[in-house]
């Protein structure tokens, strides 16, 4: 079996956490977040959540991880008690989201994909409304009020009116109007979306903030580098299904090995390469070679160790590299390794933000 096709295997597993979930702990800690079997049908017979079990400890930061339309926002309504899932069993700081949605409500704090913050209103005066809303004692606003001012990092424009404010800081004053009861379990539903890096980096840094100081966070996300830099552990969902789970080290270590990247001169030659490298037979069995739109890449453990010996392979078929790289997997490579595609979007928001890492 290749390491794509052990991922791709992950859809007729048994579902993760499984034992987990019946017992309500996972690694000692008491769960945030139980599904049992969730599902959840529109009325057009659209199954958005198919047969989800997912068991999150308090205190983790985890993500829910796919292109748009995999089932993310969906299954993020009904953990909030938006949405009615249509079976399965699903609890919330230990309330029952169906039985006790009122009490689960009173116990996260919740950002939706648009804001909701007033741009009439100063960020001060925002932060206060939220107070009023979740029924913050009054004796305790003013000091809720500055320390999320500061943990926003909003301190020095907390009396200037938030339509003057950039993406960035709405996306940070909107995630502060949601912590004014301290809930112990935040939901964040694709929160840097159309944000330039600079700001996705920032509001990066507040989450992080908030995770260290104990709250946990479930995050949905189609950014591939998001979840990589936050999550202590991933769900891959694809078409309402989870199809893999583990850290995001984890899932690169399933994709078997390290991969050799190699460009070539002529883009015909790719198929060339692609049955060169096959009958060469330098690779173990469970290697994978494809063809990719520069050249072709190997997935395999010995990469990096017998990578010389293709490359001189190559050139007596008489087939010209241009370049050639041995690097370790990502979670594109995960994706590519389920979905058997990249997530072209997501590509290109990873690219931009290594080139602003670069320029610093």
């Amino acid at each position: 079996m290749t390491g794509h096709d052990s991922i791709a295997s992950e859809r007729t597993r048994s579902r993760p956490n499984e034992s987990a979930a019946e017992t309500g702990v996972v690694d000692g800690r008491p769960a945030a977040i139980e599904t049992n079997d969730l599902r959840l049908t529109y009325a057009d017979g659209t199954r958005a959540v198919d047969d989800v079990s997912l068991t999150i400890p308090k205190g983790e930061f985890f993500g829910f991880l796919g292109p748009n339309g995999a089932g993310k926002t969906t299954a993020i309504k009904v953990l909030a008690t938006l949405l009615r899932p249509t079976s399965g069993d699903v609890r919330v700081n230990g309330f029952d989201v169906q039985r006790e949605a009122r009490s689960v409500r009173e116990s996260i704090g919740y950002m939706a994909q648009e804001t909701s913050v007033d741009t009439e209103l100063t960020a001060r005066e925002n932060i206060r409304f939220a107070c009023e809303a979740f029924g913050v004692p009054r004796g305790e606003r003013s000091n809720r009020i500055e320390e999320l001012l500061d943990l926003a990092d909003l301190a020095d424009v907390a009396d200037k009116r938030a339509e003057g404010f950039s993406g960035g800081m709405k996306k940070r004053l909107d995630v502060a109007t949601a912590l004014v009861h301290r809930p112990p379990l935040v939901f964040l539903d694709e929160p840097t979306t159309g944000l330039d890096p600079k700001a996705r980096n920032r509001l990066w840094d507040y989450f992080r903030r908030i995770n260290d100081e104990g709250t946990t966070i479930f995050l949905t996300t189609q950014y591939l580098e998001e979840a990589d830099q936050l999550c202590d552990r991933i769900a891959v969902i694809l078409d309402g299904e989870i199809v893999a789970t583990g850290s995001p080290a984890e899932l690169k270590r399933r994709v078997g090995g390290e991969i050799l990247d190699i460009e070539l001169e002529d883009e015909d030659d790719r198929q060339r390469a692609v049955e060169v490298a096959r009958e060469a037979n330098i690779f173990d069995s469970d290697a994978t070679i494809e063809g990719t739109d520069d050249g072709l890449n190997v997935t395999a453990t010995s990469a990096r160790s017998n990578g010389t010996d293709l490359l001189v392979a190559l050139r007596d078929a008489g087939v010209t590299v241009t370049g050639f790289n041995v690097r370790a997997p990502t979670l594109d490579d995960v994706f590519l390794a389920i979905t058997g595609e990249h997530i072209e979007e997501t590509r290109s928001m990873d690219e931009s933000v290594a080139a602003q890492r670069g320029g610093r």
